[in-house]
């Protein structure tokens, strides 16, 4: 249930701000739970059930897959300060794997050495249990802006208008940002993040399940290869069920792209056909999985971090702001709550 009238303003708390975030990924959970900590009151609106973004996992029979994400990294000192304190040191582990690169001559070699993390016992675990920290209302998809006053209202695709609000953070990809913004009206701030959308990368993403374990001389492996960017075991990582074996494939942006409207069934027989070759194996899977990602991650790393139009009150921040990765997402919020504060 949503009342049109979320939050109210009186002359004792005149500096807090009613600000609305769309999108419950790492940038959005961050923004929220940063905007909240300076004594703003924030709502979290999610077109999915419920959090995740790019920490996408998907449940089977024994747990579940992650189909986003295959691990973060936590190389800031702020963004494991954050985990720690809002997600809890137990939701995340490091992921000890045998990580190797794979050069398209067939040679291979060690990854540089990084300390790599996931979720606990999924990837979801983590933006579950920031969630916690903000009010989440999930299976609300924003259609457009509207203005109201010197405030704003959320339309949703169902006409509900939803606020009004101060401030608003997109947290969306790109595409889907700017979709909304031109739905709004908003046709200038659209054209700042045009040439942004195209360069998300697409990938259909594939887990295979194996009843007897497979041992390819890798748990994690990034390729130069026609068909694959990222093969990994998940049942590798830790807190996950040692039933069996759940392998992630992850296809080539360029294989996807050619692939984008290809049925699911033939995907998963070229991808299990192409694993089965690089991996030298000959066993068949007995289940399997299959996901198309249109947004998977960013293609460059030279971006502005964060995008706060103050004039507006409308801010945007995401990985695909803040060079593609989940510890991305992190500085990039960080960041647009810093500008918003200036």
């Amino acid at each position: 249930m949503h009342s049109k009238t979320m939050f109210s303003v009186n002359q004792s708390t005149p500096s807090v701000r009613r600000i609305a975030v769309i999108g419950s990924g790492m940038a959005g959970l961050t923004a929220a739970i940063k905007l909240s900590s300076q004594g703003h009151d924030v709502s979290v609106f999610e077109k999915s059930r419920g959090p995740g973004g790019r920490l996408s996992s998907k449940r089977v029979t024994d747990g579940a897959v992650d189909f986003g994400a295959q691990y973060f990294t936590a190389r800031h000192a702020g963004f494991r300060q954050f985990l720690d304190t809002y997600a809890g040191p137990g939701s995340y582990a490091h992921w000890p794997a045998r990580f190797v690169f794979q050069r398209n001559d067939g040679s291979r070699e060690a990854f540089p050495d990084d300390e790599r993390f996931v979720g606990v016992p999924r990837m979801t675990a983590v933006s579950r249990a920031l969630s916690g920290h903000v009010n989440l209302h999930g299976s609300t998809r924003i259609r457009n802006l509207a203005r109201k006053d010197s405030t704003w209202e959320l339309v949703t695709v169902d006409g509900e208008r939803l606020g009004p609000f101060d401030r608003i953070v997109l947290t969306v990809p790109p595409a889907q940002a700017s979709d909304i913004l031109l739905e709004s009206g908003l046709t200038d701030l659209a054209g700042r993040i045009d040439g942004m959308a195209g360069s998300l990368l697409p990938c259909w993403a594939v887990a295979l399940h194996f009843q007897e374990p497979l041992d390819p001389g890798f748990d994690g492996l990034r390729c130069d290869h026609p068909v694959f960017f990222w093969i990994g075991n998940n049942t590798s990582k830790p807190g996950r069920p040692p039933h069996g074996q759940w392998w992630m494939l992850h296809a080539d942006p360029d294989w996807t792209r050619e692939h984008l409207d290809t049925p699911e069934e033939e995907v998963v027989r070229e991808l299990k056909e192409a694993f089965s070759e690089l991996a030298d194996i000959v066993a068949e899977p007995d289940d399997w999985l299959a996901h198309r990602w249109l947004y998977a991650r960013s293609e460059h790393n030279d971006r502005p971090g964060s995008l706060w139009f103050a004039d507006q009150g409308i801010g945007l921040a995401g990985d695909w702001l803040s060079g593609g990765r989940v510890e991305g997402a992190f500085l990039s919020a960080s960041d647009l709550v810093s500008a918003m504060a200036d």
